[in-house]
């Protein structure tokens, strides 16, 4: 299923990723982690989408994408506003793999145990740099920028 968004400005963007959280909060437990692969151009709002997407999960944390530390972990805490009181999801890592070299690479950041875990939800940035070894369940959200305020987003489920 593909869904088609459009924002015009960076606040539409987070409240989109925020929703998005909300909604994969939502389904019921998974055999594997949850994997966002998000793609698109520098500015194109991915991290963006992500800063609101952390935001409903509950993270607090100010959220800035890895480019140099590759992998950040955070903990999940349900938003106090949310109307559910539990989730089966424990863990959040947003992953960039810009930086890196081969698909292989990710290998040594325990890329294996974190998506074998179902109670972890991940976002990794720059998918096509890790493509070969993206599970075939994950969620691709595209980003194009269309002009300063801009921006579409498909989301393939």
């Amino acid at each position: 299923m593909l869904i088609k968004k459009i924002t015009t400005n960076y606040k539409q963007t987070q409240k989109l990723g925020e929703n998005f959280a909300k909604e994969i909060l939502n389904l019921p437990p998974q055999k594997k982690a949850i994997i966002l692969a998000l793609s698109g151009n520098l500015g194109g709002g991915k991290t963006t989408f992500l800063q609101g997407f952390a935001k409903g999960l509950g993270i607090k944390e100010k959220i800035l994408s890895p480019t140099f530390v590759i992998m950040k972990h955070f903990k999940i805490k349900r938003p106090t506003n949310y109307s559910l009181q539990t989730t089966h999801y424990s863990d959040f890592y947003h992953i960039d793999c810009y930086r890196l070299e081969k698909s292989r690479d990710i290998l040594e950041l325990g890329w294996k145990e974190i998506i074998s875990n179902p109670k972890n939800i991940v976002a990794v940035e720059w998918p096509e740099h890790i493509k070969k070894i993206l599970p075939k369940s994950t969620i691709f959200i595209d980003f194009k920028f269309i002009d300063e305020n801009t921006r579409t987003i498909d989301i393939e489920i």
